[in-house]
């Protein structure tokens, strides 16, 4: 349908009207055609599937140019191609969520690490089966919502002093912690510290009966049903929820090192945060300064204390 996929080149200009018609002008405009004139138009969806599609292609390409600048890596176009192939065929066959910004954050060193087009697109398509419920976004809600709703009770249980300021701020759905949680924290950590943190908190979540499908989770194991020598088989942070019951898939390790990065802001969030703006100044401060072993340990300990202290009668 678009023969620029797989050239080595990539689009960041429309190809299409809102109402599919080809632009004559646009790059890569006599690469294809009208669905009407492929012969697909008898199925009114999918003409409209594939008008979205093409629709949103120059968009990943306007935010392929702007991921990862500082990286040798993409100083090639054939370099960019790569990210742009593997999120616009999955912009096609997830057309539930398509492609949403920050997509590009998560698939950027997955397309490095993998020399392989294809082994890079199946390698992103499993991560977005853990991360695609971030994206998906309705007239009611935006993707993270629950994970930020899970910050803020995780929050509210172990430094009630600390919400309740957040919560005279107007900062109780905890917008500030947005991206964080979205593209799990690719703008908070190094490219390097990226990486560790990913595969770390990824290790410790696993779960032999989880991510088969988008839509299974934790919640459909429980302590009830799971043995000590199964257990062994879990990641250790998986392993506690499991251990106590936790059946809620939006507290993910992540949701506890955005905690534990709040925590390491308490003080200074008290004393000098008037406004919303003000947090998310100071958080904006941990930028590249953050060390991700040290991050991690902390999350696990805010998990702990959080487990014991939800687990207390009120």
């Amino acid at each position: 349908m678009v023969p620029t996929i797989g050239s080595g080149n990539f689009l960041t200009t429309p190809i299409v009207t809102d109402d599919g018609q080809p632009i004559e002008n646009g790059e890569g405009a006599n690469d294809d055609e009208s669905p009407n004139q492929q012969g697909r138009s008898n199925d009114a969806a999918l003409e409209k599937k594939v008008i979205r599609w093409k629709q949103v292609l120059p968009q990943i390409g306007l935010d392929v140019v702007r991921t990862d600048q500082s990286l040798v890596f993409y100083q090639t176009e054939s370099n960019q191609a790569k990210l742009w192939n593997v999120l616009a065929i999955y912009a096609w066959l997830d057309s539930d969520v398509s492609y949403v910004q920050g997509m590009n954050d998560i698939c950027s060193p997955i397309v490095i690490l993998l020399e392989n087009e294809a082994d890079a697109y199946w390698c992103f398509e499993r991560a977005m089966r853990r991360l695609r419920d971030n994206f998906k976004t309705t007239a009611t809600s935006i993707g993270v919502q629950a994970r930020l709703s899970t910050l803020s009770s995780i929050i509210k249980v172990i430094d009630p002093k600390l919400h309740q300021h957040l919560e005279d701020l107007d900062g109780g759905e905890y917008l500030f912690a947005f991206r964080m949680l979205m593209v799990l924290f690719r703008r908070e950590f190094s490219f390097i510290d990226a990486l560790y943190l990913w595969e770390l908190m990824w290790a410790m979540e696993y779960n032999p009966n989880t991510f088969l499908l988008y839509e299974t989770s934790a919640a459909d194991v429980t302590s009830a049903n799971v043995t000590e020598k199964m257990l062994k088989r879990y990641g250790k942070f998986e392993r506690n929820n499991v251990r106590i019951g936790c059946k809620d898939y939006q507290s993910a390790l992540a949701v506890f090192l955005a905690a534990s990065i709040l925590e390491n802001k308490h003080k200074r969030i008290l004393k000098e945060a008037k406004g919303l703006d003000d947090i998310v100044e100071i958080l904006g401060d941990v930028t590249g300064n953050l060390d991700a072993r040290k991050a991690c340990k902390e999350a696990l300990e805010i998990h702990k204390k959080f487990l014991k202290k939800a687990q207390q009668p009120s």
